[in-house]
């Protein structure tokens, strides 16, 4: 296994980073999208038992290069914005995978005001010098599979076929650049 950060904290680098998601539309195509808008902190423990994430993403900045759809997307058949402005992860949990520089990033992600326990496949990509003399920059990658419903995001649009307009699975990908 590679050598872990130096233990600390290390903020998320928003202008570096993706916040993304994934999601079958009308069966045929995937759309993708991804959030502007988010802050977060990986606190590096001594080992990865004693490491922590949190996170908090605002729902209104989502995009997905369609602006009717994002619209749509901030109702209440999806984010509704309006009674719940952000997401957030707290991490309850870092162990070991079997995969080398991967964990299971495991912790309470909220939408809509609905708390679930899922688990990240995490993979640690790294650390390096800052552009900013001093810094220290730690690089993550993590997924995650949820299903929407799970969530009160219930949207039904169903096809003449049965098939569903949006797939109930959503792809959640994270790209990190954080600084120490």
């Amino acid at each position: 296994m590679s050598q872990l950060p130096a233990p600390g904290t290390y903020n998320v680098d928003a202008s570096h980073s993706q916040v993304g998601f994934v999601c079958r539309h009308l069966v045929a195509s995937k759309v993708r999208g991804h959030f502007t808008d988010f802050e977060g902190a990986v606190v590096i423990g001594d080992t990865p038992e004693t490491s922590s994430v949190t996170a908090t993403i605002q729902a209104g900045s989502i995009t997905t290069n369609n602006e009717q759809r994002d619209g749509h997307l901030k109702t209440p058949d999806f984010l509704d914005l309006e009674n719940h402005p952000t997401l957030t992860f707290v991490s309850t949990s870092v162990t070991p995978a079997a995969k080398e520089d991967h964990f299971d990033l495991t912790g309470d992600l909220t939408i809509r005001g609905i708390t679930k326990q899922v688990t990240f496949d995490l993979e640690y990509l790294g650390t390096g010098p800052h552009m900013v003399e001093g810094l220290t920059i730690a690089a993550f990658e993590a997924s995650v599979e949820i299903d929407r419903r799970d969530f009160n995001v219930s949207f039904d649009g169903v096809l003449e076929n049965g098939g569903l307009v949006v797939s109930n699975k959503i792809t959640l990908h994270l790209e990190i650049e954080a600084a120490k």
